[in-house]
């Protein structure tokens, strides 16, 4: 045997050979795109997205509007599947900047605005729709004062309407501000940069190099009047004179037929102490850390009541009934056999098939495969595997997971499936229905929503190709891997129940309450631990904020599958106290009537913090997104609950020597 002696030069050498390929390695950042250096008067071009509002949440083409197209045309960026989910359109602008150039540039005088185009600009005015733009991947951020505080916005509004007049004006200058960062890098050579400003990097010579990184893109919004005679006599992207925002309604662009409005722009860039690695920070600062903080605790108190109870059913209850019979001999085990009562009655009945049990084997298959995608996607997000900079890839990543965690959806059903049967027959039936339950939900509200939103124009319905290669993944992927899982699962070990289960089913004493009120009583406890997180989820998605504590929902998350378990088996054992045998479903539900507050809460969401929302097809579709999400969460919930139960009845009637 070695000596410790021995071992110390050997880890001194790997050690040695760690910090000398660890000085020849190249970091890169995660998360985020690769950064782009870019040298004095190298072209930089922004990109524009779809427009949005807070108020109608109809997404609309950037073009849609009167505004000036690039001299090439308009050209499409490269849209993953979560950017076309969400309706995003980003098209390129021509907008143009140059790297360290201050500059007030021309773009173009439109034609005569006819009737259609001033009710078209009036309308989206009116409904606050922001123009969104793109500058080296950083969204455009403004900020105004309202009772002496400081907001930030992304984006600029298409026009607005002063309260002192019934006039529309239109926004027809921008005031961009690029914040940049000098770069002086060691071991790479900048060679240039494509059309859209990438700057191309090459670890082939080792010298010494710089450039400028961009890392802060704001602007200020103006209407300004501009005399169209004048403003005729430039060409696309020529220098003008300087021009100052009107604060006079007079002097600035008004919405009526027959105006035509040039359109101008001017940059400044600043030089800035901010990193690259840091230029997202402004867009995801985390606001109200003590309201989260507040939540976790306020959770972590019901998981300490609930566990307290869960303590008394086990140690003083259960143990203690268990460990008196044991100590009996044969002859009082069978007198104690005749007094027995609360769950024990229940013996011969407890592990009966519970009605529709495919369904139910149906719904724990697809709430696992939800709950595995949910844990998967938030322990990514808050390790910083994916970034707001990547547009469209939190729910690009979530399609894939739920896709791929078909196996083990399969794979559970149709266990579950065995378990409750008996027999593997049927088990095909079983996972084509795992594969299609919740998918199949999905599909059907969002073929209807899509419907509303073609016959809106509204960039945010979902081409007909796409759907055709949703299709082509969900019947090529997950159903192949469901029932992959679920032969898998008719290969698995049975599950032996402990007890056997009488011919004739034992008759339920009447209770003075149903049994749903305290189900619908349990779920407000995993609400409780989830609502406050609910607040700011909801809000990044219908007001257009960035999330990103996935760090506290990481938290929230795991404090919620212990109150769902918890939660689940202290209301099972009640029902098998009062001698109900069915608790399969109410096992089920316990946890996952979490989702009935959630979508109450969507609705008091949707009429207090969003009313603004006008219109009802934007109630609509908010309502069949929020549906959605309530059943994600009713079948993953529902799924802790019932595997928990089940563990803990399989585990409370395998100690109990009843025959």
């Amino acid at each position: 045997m070695a000596s410790s002696s021995s071992r110390k030069p050997s880890i001194c050498r790997v050690l040695l050979v760690f910090l000398v390929l660890a000085y020849h390695c190249d970091a890169f950042y995660l998360p985020g795109s690769y950064m782009n250096v870019y040298s004095s008067e190298d072209p930089i071009f922004a990109k524009v997205n779809s427009l949005t509002s807070i108020e109608t949440e109809l997404p609309f083409n950037y073009y849609s509007l009167p505004y000036c197209k690039p001299p090439g045309g308009v050209k499409k960026s490269a849209e993953n599947l979560g950017e076309l989910l969400m309706g995003d359109q980003i098209d390129n602008s021509p907008y143009r900047f140059r790297m360290n150039v201050n500059e007030t540039v021309y773009l173009c005088t439109t034609e005569p605005l006819n009737e259609d185009q001033v009710k078209l600009l009036k309308h989206r005015t009116r409904d606050l729709y922001q123009v969104n733009m793109i500058l080296d991947n950083l969204p455009a951020m403004r900020f105004t004062e309202q009772n002496g505080v400081k907001i930030q916005w992304t984006g600029f509004p298409v026009g607005y309407t002063p309260s002192n007049s019934e006039d529309d004006y239109i926004i027809n200058h921008l005031k961009f501000t690029v914040l940049v960062h000098e770069y002086e890098g060691s071991g790479v050579e900048i060679i240039g940069t494509g059309e859209e400003g990438m700057g191309v990097i090459t670890q082939t010579e080792r010298k010494k190099s710089s450039g400028f990184e961009i890392v802060g893109f704001q602007v200020q919004p103006c209407s300004i009047k501009h005399d169209p005679e004048v403003m005729k006599k430039y060409q696309m992207l020529e220098n003008i004179t300087g021009v100052d925002c009107p604060k006079e309604l007079d002097k600035s662009q008004i919405i009526r037929e027959k105006e035509q409005v040039s359109f101008t722009y001017e940059v400044q860039f600043i030089k800035s102490d901010i990193r690259w690695p840091s230029r997202w920070d402004a867009y995801l600062r985390m606001e109200g850390s003590k309201v989260h903080w507040f939540s976790i605790l306020n959770s972590l108190m019901v998981i300490f009541f609930l566990a307290g109870i869960v303590f008394v059913i086990f140690l003083r209850t259960v143990r203690r009934d268990l460990t008196r019979y044991e100590e009996l001999d044969k002859e009082s085990q069978a007198q104690m056999n005749e007094e027995l009562s609360g769950w024990k009655l229940v013996v011969g009945d407890v592990f009966r098939e519970p009605d529709c049990s495919k369904l139910l084997c149906v719904m724990v298959g697809d709430g696992v495969q939800i709950l595995g995608m949910a844990v998967v996607t938030v322990v990514c997000t808050a390790f910083g595997f994916m970034s707001p900079a990547s547009r469209g890839m939190l729910l690009t990543g979530m399609i894939i997971l739920y896709l791929f965690l078909g196996i083990i959806a399969g794979y559970v059903g149709v266990r579950a499936w065995r378990t409750i049967k008996g027999t593997s027959e049927g088990w095909r039936s079983v996972s084509w229905s795992v594969a299609c339950f919740f998918p199949g939900i999905v599909f059907v509200i969002l073929t209807i929503l899509n419907f509303i939103l073609w016959s809106s124009k509204s960039t945010g319905a979902i081409p007909i190709s796409l759907y055709f290669e949703l299709l082509a993944l969900w019947f090529c992927i997950s159903v192949p891997l469901t029932l992959l899982g679920g032969f898998f699962g008719t290969r698995a070990e049975e599950i032996q129940f402990p007890v056997r289960t009488n011919q004739i089913p034992r008759e339920i004493p009447a209770r003075k309450y149903p049994s749903w009120l305290l189900i619908l009583g349990a779920g407000t406890l995993p609400f409780g631990t989830l609502f406050i997180e609910l607040f700011f989820i909801l809000s990044s998605i219908w007001l257009g904020r960035f999330y990103y504590v996935f760090g506290f929902l990481l938290i929230v998350l795991s404090l919620l599958v212990i109150v769902c378990a918890e939660v689940s088996v202290v209301l099972t054992y009640m029902h098998l106290c009062v001698e109900d045998w069915r608790w399969w479903w109410k096992a089920f539900f316990a946890s996952g009537s979490v989702a009935l507050y959630v979508f109450l809460y969507s609705i008091h969401y949707l009429v207090f913090e969003l009313q603004s929302l006008s219109g009802p097809i934007s109630a609509i579709l908010y309502l069949g997104y929020s549906l959605i999400m309530a059943t994600a969460i009713m079948l993953s919930t529902g799924t802790i609950g019932f595997l928990m139960s089940f563990y803990f009845v399989h585990y409370l009637f395998s100690s109990v020597k009843i025959d």
